[in-house]
């Protein structure tokens, strides 16, 4: 072994244990396996695919899974993608105790196929925990969500969990561009999963769910956390790539009335950290592969990512974890294979100034 790998491997132990409280110390330090507490459950971080999420809310406690983007193919169990995805269901299932539920965040398959969604939903049916699904793009566009409705049901609903309301949204909806001239479901689909499409439309949650979610939040306390899951970002980041929902004011303005938003969003596959007013957003990490950052528009909060090795699987994904403070704010760890980990915490979040890279933020 060669001394900088040494000095990497030093570093990484002394760093993911330095700017962490009593708390979070007695966590981590005995993270050579899956931890119980009286806390709840932890993922071996050096292992685990799965996100795991902590949340706390007055005196209740609870932890949720949180798996995102693993576009799986019609290749069967043995493709890279489906083994990825078959961990994570086995790392969950391992947690005890069992967290409350597990959040899919869109993106099961990479082309809309029913092969691959069905592949993803025997998969998945595999988990312990209640499952909650989230849609993305990859798995809508090639039938307009017929399949996807059929195996998992609508792509927007509510629940309340524990004193914390959870809004699950379809913000892949775009302007029809497909029908004059029309487009066959395959050509729609692959110009849907292009990144920078000559022909497409920004993503959007629209109008119709728009209406939904004022009704849905009209019945809300304003004192009570709220926690949205989109898969797009529900802020404008980079619109040739579709990182972006163009009509994401609209969408905060209804949230602007609640004391605590936390905004939680797949589809960038990178660690992502954003604050427009009273709203904290957090990009989570695919299962599959991650995405370089954008050119530009990366907001300022946000500590990148390292560059990831193209010749490693699994560099550049991971898991996470989200502790929902008191008052329903939040502290992000990624917990990243083979990088010391992340810690984004809302007191340097809440600042709105730029994070600086270190141990933790």
């Amino acid at each position: 072994m060669s001394i900088r790998k040494c000095r990497q491997d030093r570093e990484t132990k002394n760093e993911s244990l330095s700017g962490l409280n009593r708390r979070e110390f007695l966590k981590t330090a005995v993270a050579t396996g899956t931890i119980a507490t009286g806390a709840g459950v932890f993922l071996n971080y050096a292992q685990s695919i799965a996100q795991q999420v902590e949340v706390k809310h007055g005196t209740n406690r609870f932890t949720f899974a949180y798996i995102s983007d693993s576009h799986l193919l019609d290749r069967g169990r043995e493709h890279r993608f489906a083994k990825s995805l078959i961990k994570a269901v086995k790392d969950v299932n391992a947690l005890e105790p069992q967290p409350d539920f597990v959040l899919y965040g869109g993106d099961l398959a990479q082309l809309g196929l029913r092969d691959e969604l069905s592949l993803g939903k025997d998969i998945i049916a595999e988990l312990k925990p209640k499952l909650y699904m989230m849609v993305g793009e990859h798995d809508w566009y090639y039938d307009m969500g017929d399949v996807w409705r059929e195996f998992f049901g609508k792509p927007t609903y509510s629940f309340n969990h524990k004193g914390i309301h959870f809004i699950v949204l379809n913000s892949v909806v775009v302007e029809d561009y497909w029908s004059g001239p029309k487009m066959a479901p395959m050509e729609r689909m692959l110009f849907m999963a292009q990144l920078d499409n000559p022909k497409g439309r920004p993503f959007t949650v629209g109008e119709e769910q728009r209406k939904w979610l004022s009704d849905d939040l009209s019945g809300v306390e304003k004192h009570i956390p709220i926690v949205v899951f989109s898969h797009s970002p529900l802020y404008k980041y980079y619109k040739a790539w579709n990182f972006w929902a163009d009509d994401a004011e609209q969408v905060q303005k209804l949230l602007s009335p609640f004391k605590t938003v936390t905004v939680i969003h797949g589809h960038t596959h990178q660690v992502l950290t954003n604050k427009i007013k009273n709203i904290a957003f957090h990009g989570m990490m695919s299962t599959a592969w991650p995405w370089p950052y954008a050119p530009e528009g990366i907001p300022k909060l946000t500590v990148q990512m390292d560059r990831p090795d193209p010749f490693n699987q699994f560099d550049g994904t991971g898991w996470g974890i989200v502790d929902t403070l008191h008052d329903g704010n939040v502290n992000k760890t990624y917990k990243l294979w083979d990088r010391n980990p992340m810690i984004v915490s809302y007191d340097k979040v809440s600042t709105g100034r730029e994070l600086v890279p270190g141990p933790s933020y």
